[in-house]
């Protein structure tokens, strides 16, 4: 992905989840300016199935404008996964441009960001190892004239996951899908308390899970970071685990082995006060 040094007006995309959050804070360390947020959101409000996006935790991305002092722009997404060939299927096809395509819904949220920014230059995206992703957010760029910004690419992600708790963003686990990891132990846990049980389960032996969960592993929610100026995301942690209509364990998958479970936010989610 290309990286530019030069200073520029930077829009991040931004699903809830740590990567995002930690791709602005590397922006901003290399002096990039964060002038907006941008969000793609499952028009239902549940989880939805998508090859490009992260869509747990999606209740509590409205908090990140307050937070931040940003403006936040939005979009339901309404296309499908309808191209999942291989990144370099991708970039040699004539695909791209299809109006029904969940990518378009991308195109469509970053043109009206970039309508409304001027001067608008880059785009932040905490992409680390998907190509399937990164190839259709580049096409998306460049038919826009924008710069991609990813810091986190094909970083190791043991050191990187270090990097992302060192740094002060403090994120708490809102789904699990593999082996290892549990609802009932790990749904709305600390990164920070679980840091150790997840580099052990990246080992070939413990099952090889990605320690930043970059095989679907597991989704975050960041609470607070740097850029978090006016406050940080809080949970009533009285509703985390229990079924009810704030928050939920909602199951996907009740396998044996592999649960794939997740919290619903919805009614739980307030801004703090900064720390």
């Amino acid at each position: 992905c290309a990286i530019s040094y030069n200073k520029m007006k930077v829009v991040g995309l931004v699903s809830g989840g740590k990567d995002s959050c930690y791709n602005m804070i590397e922006c901003v360390r290399s002096g990039h300016q964060i002038v907006a947020l941008a969000h793609l959101y499952p028009p239902s409000g549940a989880e939805m199935d998508s090859f490009m996006y992260q869509t747990v935790g999606s209740e509590a991305v409205a908090l990140y404008a307050k937070a931040t002092g940003l403006p936040l722009y939005t979009r339901p997404i309404v296309g499908e996964s309808r191209d999942t060939g291989s990144a370099d299927h991708y970039a040699s096809s004539s695909n791209s441009g299809d109006s029904e395509d969940e990518v378009e819904d991308l195109y469509k949220l970053l043109a009206e960001v970039k309508a409304g920014i001027p001067g608008l230059q880059a785009v932040s995206v905490g992409a680390i190892l998907s190509n399937y992703q990164r190839v259709r957010v580049e096409s998306v760029c460049e038919r826009l004239d924008l710069q991609v910004l990813a810091f986190l690419w094909r970083r190791d992600q043991t050191e990187l996951l270090d990097e992302m708790l060192f740094s002060g963003l403090d994120a708490i686990l809102i789904k699990v899908a593999a082996y290892g990891l549990s609802p009932k132990r790990h749904l709305g846990r600390r990164l920070v308390d679980i840091r150790d049980e997840l580099v052990r389960l990246a080992a070939p032996a413990a099952g090889g899970l990605s320690p930043c969960g970059e095989g679907g592993e597991y989704e975050t929610l960041a609470l607070d970071c740097p850029l978090f100026k006016h406050g940080r995301i809080v949970l009533d942690n009285g509703h985390l685990t229990a079924a009810g209509t704030d928050s939920r364990v909602v199951v996907h998958s009740d396998d044996a082995f592999a649960p794939v479970c997740y919290l619903k936010l919805t009614g739980c989610c307030r801004l703090g006060e900064p720390k």
